[in-house]
């Protein structure tokens, strides 16, 4: 693979999928987890498996939850860059449409090394998913702890529980960032995590409103009570609108559910009251992004 020159450093080893060691710790690990053998009883590489791999749309995510993640395909690459989604290489093959040559200029312009390969290669490093020639590489996010949020003056805190879709999160994040709160909390399992999807509907706010991970976020909303917060969740069985709440003024967490199943049962029963929108229309639900946006701004109305 060759290096384009004046586009920036070559990535550390480490950060190369297709790097050696990288490789090799990555197989001893997948070997352990699902207890495949590495190496057959003659000692040589085990043989992989022949059944056809399948191939997975343009912009999937590619993460073993270490590994950076990749963003394949023209179009969903250059709304990466677009959105200023913080990558640490981009791969290209030679050619190309207008797409791709934005995208190497945003890449340029951005200091994000870029690698010129070719298609076997980069076919190993997108293992399966549609390219179209081009893949971006982007650094795992690091993710804040739940208690830092505390460290603000009179803290707006935004918890999530069953929220799966990462677009969901991004667009959360952008109303937390405008409308001041201090950060915004997920579960580790069973949740949407900060993807490149993520980034792009946050329109770059997760650069500056943080994101941290619960491990039981049930546990983590009653450590807020106990640090002094009113925990209210966002729920359609809730009888008291929104806009009522006048504690909102004080250190507060806002709990938004999924459209469909809402708050968990040990969820909504760690919440000090549960809270509704008023809806005159016809809609029996809001989208969970558009939910947490209309909360958020009636939140700060009373917060100013």
């Amino acid at each position: 693979m060759a290096k384009r020159k004046g586009r920036g450093p070559t990535p550390k080893a480490e950060d190369r999928h297709w790097h050696a060691k990288r490789q090799k710790a990555r197989a001893a690990k997948s070997a352990k987890r699902t207890g495949t053998p590495t190496a057959g009883p003659d000692g040589r590489p085990a043989k992989r498996s022949t059944e056809p791999r399948t191939s997975r749309p343009a912009g999937a995510r590619r993460s073993d939850g270490e590994s950076p993640e990749l963003v394949t395909g023209r179009n969903p690459v250059v709304e990466a860059l677009r959105a200023k989604v913080p990558g640490t290489a981009l791969y290209v093959m030679s050619g190309g449409d207008d797409r791709v040559r934005e995208s190497i200029q945003l890449a340029a312009d951005r200091g994000i090394p870029l690698l010129e390969t070719g298609k076997n290669e980069l076919d190993r490093l997108t293992d399966g998913s549609v390219h179209q020639g081009i893949a971006l590489q982007v650094k795992p996010y690091r993710y804040a702890h739940p208690d830092d949020f505390l460290k603000k003056n009179n803290p707006l805190i935004v918890a999530l529980d069953g929220i799966t879709d990462p677009r969901n999160l991004g667009a959360i994040v952008r109303s937390a960032a405008a409308f001041g709160a201090a950060g915004v909390v997920v579960p580790e399992r069973r949740a949407a995590g900060v993807t490149a999807g993520a980034w792009k509907t946050s329109a770059g706010t997760l650069a500056t409103t943080p994101v941290a991970q619960a491990t039981n976020l049930t546990r983590q909303l009653k450590a807020y009570k106990q640090a002094g917060c009113f925990v209210a969740g966002l729920d359609a069985r809730g009888e008291t609108p929104i806009s009522d709440i006048e504690v909102a003024s004080g250190p507060f967490v806002l709990v938004v559910g999924s459209e469909g199943k809402g708050l968990g049962r040990l969820v909504a029963d760690t919440c000090d009251l549960l809270v509704n929108i008023p809806m005159p229309g016809q809609a029996e639900s809001l989208n969970a992004g558009v939910a947490a946006g209309i909360s958020l701004y009636e939140i700060s109305r009373l917060r100013a």
